[in-house]
C-alpha cells in the first residue's frame, strides 16, 4: 500500500500514510474544506407534528 498524499511505502505507525508530515497533510486538508463528505438533504418528507399538550 503507498501513502495517498506522495506515494511512498507506507509505515505501520502512520498507516496508511508513510510519514507524519503526510498524516498531518491530510489532517489539514479537512480542516480547511479541502475535503467534504457528499450530503443529500431529504426535503420531500414533512415534518412531523407535535402533538398539542392537553389542557
Amino acid at each position: 500500500m503507498n501513502c495517498p498524499i506522495c506515494k511512498k511505502p507506507t509505515t505501520e505507525q502512520y498507516k496508511p500514510f508513510c510519514c507524519k508530515r503526510c498524516a498531518d497533510l491530510d489532517l489539514g486538508r479537512w480542516f480547511n474544506g479541502s475535503y467534504s463528505v457528499p450530503v443529500v438533504e431529504m426535503d420531500d418528507e414533512p415534518e412531523a407534528e407535535e402533538p398539542e399538550p392537553d389542557q
